[in-house]
């Protein structure tokens, strides 16, 4: 049987640049100057995400942050301050930090301590979860995107030995990273370590994920997508002999709004749409071009293809339709979530996008109660689904 957890994730936009403005620049992300965030306004959404954790952590609906840089899509710039104060202000429910780019910090052994002293904090409701990071989060980051995977890897393997090790210093030398005097203090609240989470898709990755038992996330891929992720991490736990994942090893993120009715819901939820339809401009210097992306060969072609190409007509309906967004009345949103755990083979966590685009405070805070008090309820003790091995 299967209880199945529902995690509230808000990147705190900011949608109140002008659309002349926005519609002006060669991107939303990296490059838009901060004379456009006004700091009373983001200090109001801080303090409304903020209550809107406090009300998840009385509903019981686990919290995720996370974090991007220099622009109009999120605002929580550096995932473990907000992941610590998330820790101080909660005392029940889970923290998920998906998280910080630890493609762009220099020193894996500092995000390490950080992540032991907030484990500590919360009394071990931790979860600690990588991203690869790239694109516009390269040039923010001044980092170099050449043999990034690689240096992930690395980074992942310094911080669990340093969140584990307990016998007084040791030197680290790899690739990537040299440290001769590790030896972090505090040591995290849970043992070994908190539980560790990867968002991707990418299939060898995924694999990988299978391997080490870390919880796969994939993020607004829809059925397909996910499906093949989750059997490349089955079949990779199954060719190496491990036993088989449970369904808390499997997670997705989906924009998610639940309403009093379906056409409330589709009404608000097509709100969520900024995320896609805005927030994601970029321009080919700080995406395409970065070293290693493309060919030499291709970058006329690149250059005069312009920015990204966002879609311009999204419509809640079209999301639902993909397995993108969950949204409707209760009864709605329980069976397209069975509906969508049925066709991917099984997944345990649900991650909301509720307070994302044009959602207002109010309406999130509905939504968050409905979800906790008649949606989740109705995904508890669930019979299992049949299990998708094969990475087809």
């Amino acid at each position: 049987m299967t209880d199945m957890e529902l995690w509230n994730h808000c990147e705190n936009p900011y949608p109140f640049v002008p659309a002349e403005v926005l519609d002006a620049a060669e991107a939303v992300r990296a490059s838009l100057p901060n004379k456009y965030c006004d700091p009373d306004i983001a200090a109001r959404l801080y303090d409304q995400v903020f209550e809107e954790y406090r009300q998840c952590d009385e509903l019981g609906l686990h919290i995720v942050t996370n974090e991007h840089h220099s622009g109009i899509n999120n605002l929580w710039a550096a995932s473990p301050v907000i992941t610590g104060i998330v820790a101080q202000m909660t005392r029940k429910v889970r923290i998920l930090s998906l998280g910080t780019l630890i493609t762009v910090r220099p020193d894996p052994v500092r995000v390490a301590t950080e992540y032991a002293t907030i484990d500590v904090i919360s009394r071990g409701r931790l979860d600690i979860g990588f991203v690869k990071s790239g694109a516009t989060e390269m040039t923010s980051g001044d980092a170099n995107p050449m043999r990034i995977r690689e240096r992930e890897w690395e980074a992942i393997d310094l911080i669990e030995k340093s969140l584990t090790s307990r016998d007084g210093p040791f030197s680290w030398e790899g690739k990537f990273f040299t440290h001769p005097h590790v030896n972090i203090w505090p040591q995290p609240y849970q043992k070994p370590r908190p539980d560790f989470w990867a968002a991707t898709s990418d299939l060898p990755t995924c694999a990988e994920l299978g391997r080490r038992g870390m919880v796969n996330t994939l993020l607004f891929g829809g059925y397909d997508k996910t499906r093949l992720a989750y059997g490349a991490y089955k079949q990779a736990r199954q060719a190496a002999g491990l036993p088989e994942a449970g369904e808390d090893r499997f997670s997705y993120m989906a924009f998610c709004y639940v309403g009093d009715t379906d056409e409330e819901a589709f009404r608000i939820g097509q709100k969520i749409a900024w995320f896609l339809t805005v927030s994601l401009k970029s321009a080919p210097q700080m995406s395409k071009f970065q070293p290693g992306q493309w060919a030499p060969e291709m970058a006329p072609t690149m250059w005069r293809s312009g920015g990204s190409k966002r879609p311009s007509n999204l419509t809640a309906e079209a999301l639902i339709a993909q397995g993108q967004m969950f949204a409707g009345n209760p009864d709605t949103v329980v069976r397209q979530i069975k509906a969508f755990r049925e066709r991917v083979g099984g997944c345990g966590r649900i991650i909301m996008m509720t307070h994302q685009g044009l959602v207002t405070h109010e309406e999130a805070l509905k939504s968050f109660n409905l979800a906790a008090k008649e949606v989740l309820p109705q995904l508890q003790g669930l019979g299992p689904v049949e299990q998708r091995v094969a990475a087809e």
